[in-house]
C-alpha cells in the first residue's frame, strides 16, 4: 500500500478468452476481496495488443455493458437492431434487461486494440425490463488545477464535480478517464456515499493494480506518478445478492439456468435474446455448462466506512 494515497491495492488476473476470439484480457473485478465497486460488477482491460476481435452473438442478462475502446474501433450489433461504430472518445451503453445479444468485432487491417469492457448490475426491479441501447459521442469534462498540472476527466457515468454525463444508468453511480498532467498531483472531489476504486491504464512502472477506498471520503487524491492515465470507478456499495455465470446475471441458480437454457434452446433465444442483425442463425457463442453444484449468491462484503477526519487505510 502506499502510505500517500492509501487505499488497498488488488491484484488483476490474466483470463484467455481464446477460441472464435483468440485474445486475452486482465480482469480486476470480480475480485475475491471485492466482488463490486458499487454497481460496477465486472472489469476487463483489452489490450494493448494487435489483434482481430472477433466475438460472435452472445447473451446477457440483468446488466448493462459499457464499452470505453482506447485506440481501435470496434463494430457493435445487436439485437435491438443496433449497428455502430465506436471510436474512442464515444461510449457504448447496451442495457440487457431481461436478455440481449450483440457482437462485436474489431475494424481495420490488424489494429491496435486497447480498450475497457465494463458491467453495470441493474436495480433488482430492472432485471426484467426490454434491452435497449445507447452511443454517446459527446461526454462533458472536468478539469481540476494543481501547483505541478491538472487532470481532465471525461465522465463516462454519473456525476463527478459537478460534470454529469448524459448516460442512462441508475443514480449513485461514477465512471470517470482521467488523464494527469505530467507530474499532476490532485485532490479531486468525490461523494462520500460511494465506495471508489481506481486503475492505472498506463502505468509508469511496475505491474497495475486497482486500488480500492471504501465509502466516506470526501475526495481523492490523483497523481500523475501511478499513471498518466487511470480509470475511475465509484457508487454507492450494493447489498443484492448476485449469482453471475458466463454472460448472465441473475439473483438465484434459478435465473441464470433458465437464462442458459432458454439461450441454448433456438426457439427460446429468438424470443428472449432476439437476432443479431447481419449473423445467420448458426452464427454464435453457445454457453458453457452449469458446474455440477448449485451456484450460491456472491455477497458483497460490507465496506467499513471511513469517518471524517480518520487517516487513510485499507477498506
Amino acid at each position: 500500500m502506499d502510505e500517500g494515497t492509501g487505499g488497498r491495492l488488488l491484484s488483476g488476473r490474466e483470463v484467455p478468452l481464446g477460441g472464435v476470439r483468440g485474445m486475452s484480457v486482465q480482469r480486476w473485478l470480480p475480485h475475491r476481496e471485492v466482488p463490486t465497486v458499487g454497481a460496477w460488477c465486472f472489469l476487463d482491460r483489452i489490450g494493448p495488443q494487435r489483434v482481430d476481435m472477433r466475438v460472435q452473438p452472445h447473451p446477457h442478462t440483468a446488466l448493462q455493458t459499457v464499452t470505453w475502446p482506447l485506440t481501435g474501433q470496434i463494430r457493435h450489433r445487436d439485437s435491438t437492431g443496433s449497428d455502430v461504430v465506436v471510436r474512442p472518445g464515444e461510449l457504448n451503453l447496451m442495457t440487457a434487461g431481461r436478455g440481449v445479444s450483440h457482437s462485436e468485432f474489431s475494424l481495420g487491417d490488424q489494429p491496435l486494440q486497447h480498450a475497457v469492457q465494463l458491467w453495470v448490475v441493474l436495480p433488482r426491479e430492472q432485471d426484467g425490463c426490454p434491452p435497449r441501447f445507447e452511443q454517446q459521442r459527446e461526454l462533458p469534462v472536468l478539469e481540476v488545477g494543481g501547483a505541478r498540472g491538472g487532470v481532465r476527466a471525461t465522465v463516462l457515468v454519473g456525476s463527478l464535480g459537478g460534470a454529469t454525463s448524459p448516460a442512462g444508468v441508475a443514480p449513485g453511480l461514477v465512471g470517470a478517464d482521467v488523464v494527469l498532467d505530467e507530474g499532476a498531483d490532485v485532490e479531486v472531489e468525490v461523494d462520500p456515499a460511494h465506495e471508489h476504486a481506481l486503475l492505472a491504464l498506463d502505468p509508469e512502472g511496475g505491474a497495475p493494480a486497482l486500488r480500492h477506498w471504501a465509502p466516506g471520503r470526501a475526495s481523492l487524491r490523483l497523481r500523475h506518478a501511478d499513471g498518466a492515465r487511470q480509470l475511475l470507478l465509484g457508487g454507492v456499495p450494493t447489498t443484492d445478492d448476485l449469482v453471475m455465470f458466463w454472460n448472465f446475471i441473475g439473483r438465484t441458480h434459478e435465473d441464470v439456468a433458465a437464462a442458459r437454457a432458454d439461450w441454448e434452446d433456438p426457439d427460446a433465444a429468438a424470443e428472449r435474446f432476439g437476432r443479431v442483425p447481419g449473423h445467420a442463425a448458426g452464427e454464435r457463442i453457445p454457453s458453457p455448462p452449469l458446474p455440477p453444484v448449485r451456484l450460491t449468491p456472491r455477497r458483497p462484503r460490507p465496506r467499513r466506512v471511513v469517518e471524517p477526519g480518520e487517516a487513510p487505510a485499507f477498506s
